[in-house]
């Protein structure tokens, strides 16, 4: 295993271990909230992902997320919610990055993704390799992917 292969894995493991953005959604006053749940029939993975979007700047204010499932799925979760919290994502932003990462864990390795925009995500380029697994990458961002559909018919 390369240096990076384990930096990658240990990067996994550690959002596994301590994910950020679990829990319950605390959506403040004003905010255009959706929620959606994701259900992986294959492996028994699940999880419920909630936002809180400013109607006024469009950006998602909070992001929370409910859910069990092996490290994958949950990391993948756990890496999202981050990104979210730490670059205030406006909704194309979040679509942006669904796109990237939908790009990378589809193409079995054979593209070099974009670091600057995935940043952490990118320590789940290897699960392309691994069909089955996915659909446990992908999950928390299809059900952000839900969400912001949600939130832009809510706003019209």
């Amino acid at each position: 295993m390369s240096s990076l292969d384990g930096l990658y894995q240990e990067v996994i493991l550690d959002h596994s271990k301590r994910p950020i953005g679990k829990g319950e959604l605390d959506a403040p006053a004003g905010t255009v909230t959706a929620s959606h749940h994701e259900f992986n029939p294959s492996c028994g993975d699940e999880l419920t992902l909630s936002i809180a979007v400013s109607p006024y700047t469009g950006k998602i204010e909070h992001l929370a997320w409910q859910g069990q499932g092996c490290s994958i799925s949950m990391a993948s979760a756990s890496i999202l919610s981050q990104q979210v919290r730490d670059d205030a994502l406006t909704l194309a932003g979040a679509r942006e990055r669904i796109e990237a990462f939908r790009e990378m864990i589809q193409s079995r390795g054979a593209i070099e993704p974009d670091e600057e925009l995935l940043g952490d995500a990118v320590a789940l380029q290897g699960v392309s390799k691994f069909v089955m697994r996915v659909k446990c990458a992908m999950l928390a961002w299809v059900a952000l992917e839900a969400d912001l559909t949600q939130v832009e018919g809510a706003q019209g």
